[in-house]
């Protein structure tokens, strides 16, 4: 497939619901209203529209996964050719973010070496399948859909892939996913997102378009935007299709048929090359409200013991080899920081629906996890 490139407007269409009050000095007042200018003005811009090639063999969606995911704006249609939709941010956006020059962005570190051992006075807490120590052009996989519950609004829960390179501060992450992150968007839905970082989260990166980073081509799906299917416990399952793979120095990202953008090549250091590190799973922020362990769910809130239909899933991992090739992933291991309260299983290779796969997840405080 030879990549091609075009101009397009930015049209900014999806506004947050929410108000929050906060009394602003004149000097703050100005800080906001550039940033708020520098996020929302539209924009021609000239991108590459398509990657140059995609990965080889390995599994293949189904139609019914490849077909386009529906997220809550398209009730109000689509975009024009030549457009995408941008997520409108407000003012109160910017407000509910611990300070103007924090937003968009992780507040912690929220990439550990090898396997995410945070500090547990950061709050993070995690239960990942990794895949280290080799060299990865990509990632594909299936992530069920479910919207966890949120205690407070500072905290989050997500499910997302790292790919990752460098040590220190120079470690580079490529992330996308579903997250529901009340600071951030004014709500509890699910919303796909995609973040980066080329300085271990110090002073580059951002979530979504929030800063110059990643690049949305598509004008179908938009990071940012709620999805209007989730899964129901013992109920109907939905899942989201995603690969990312590198494509003539870019890092592109696609969701079922759709090619929703890229992480161009130069804004990375060591990424610009490979990664050494791809790990799935879930990530919650624990802020011991009340001097106890958060109610906030990781995946569907259910332990991974739980299974199909009840518990939350990755499933058909691959990485994407030098070859630009998928292959099954080799030498997975699980990590669970803190497996009262959110565990993972791995279920191996199992059919061509699920191969390499695994559930994680919980409910967050319990008698076991106080």
């Amino acid at each position: 497939m030879v990549g091609y490139t075009v101009a397009l407007v930015v049209i900014t269409v999806i506004a947050s619901p929410c108000v929050y009050g906060k009394q602003l000095s004149d000097q703050q007042e100005i800080k906001v209203q550039r940033l708020l200018k520098r996020l929302n003005k539209p924009a021609h811009k000239s991108i590459k529209m398509r990657p140059t090639f995609v990965p080889e063999g390995g599994s293949t969606f189904t139609k019914k996964e490849a077909k386009a995911i529906t997220q809550v704006w398209h009730k109000n249609g689509v975009c024009p050719d030549n457009t995408v939709p941008i997520r409108r941010t407000k003012k109160e956006d910017i407000l509910r973010a611990k300070s103007i020059e924090s937003f968009g962005k992780k507040r912690h570190k929220s990439f550990g070496k090898g396997t995410h051992q945070s500090n547990p006075g950061e709050g993070h807490e995690y239960a990942i399948m990794n895949s280290r120590n080799g060299n990865y052009y990509g990632t594909k996989f299936v992530i069920n859909m479910w919207r966890p519950e949120v205690e407070v609004p500072n905290e989050f829960s997500l499910a997302q892939t790292w790919l990752a390179s460098g040590d220190g501060y120079d470690t580079n992450t490529i992330e996308a996913g579903l997250q529901v992150c009340p600071v951030l968007y004014g709500d509890n839905n699910l919303r796909l997102f995609v973040y980066w970082t080329s300085d271990y989260y110090q002073s580059t990166g951002c979530y979504n378009t929030g800063c110059s980073g990643f690049v949305q081509t598509s004008k179908v799906i938009t990071p940012g935007g709620s999805f209007a299917q989730v899964s129901q416990y013992d109920g109907a399952q939905y899942g989201l299709p995603m690969l990312i793979w590198k494509s003539s120095g870019n890092w592109w990202l696609m969701i079922g048929e759709e090619y929703v953008g890229y992480w161009p090549g130069n804004i990375f250091t060591s990424l610009g090359d490979r990664a050494t590190t791809v790990q799935w799973g879930g990530e919650i922020v624990n802020q011991r409200t009340d001097g106890r362990h958060t109610n906030t769910d990781m995946g569907s809130g259910h332990f991974a013991d739980e299974w199909y239909k009840k518990a939350s899933y990755f499933r058909k991992l691959e990485t994407v080899d030098g070859a630009n090739t998928l292959r099954e992933p080799q030498g997975l291991y699980p990590y669970a920081s803190n497996g009262n309260c959110y565990n993972i299983k791995a279920g191996g290779t199992g059919s061509s629906y699920w191969g390499h796969h695994f559930f994680y997840g919980g409910p967050g405080r319990n008698a076991n996890c106080l």
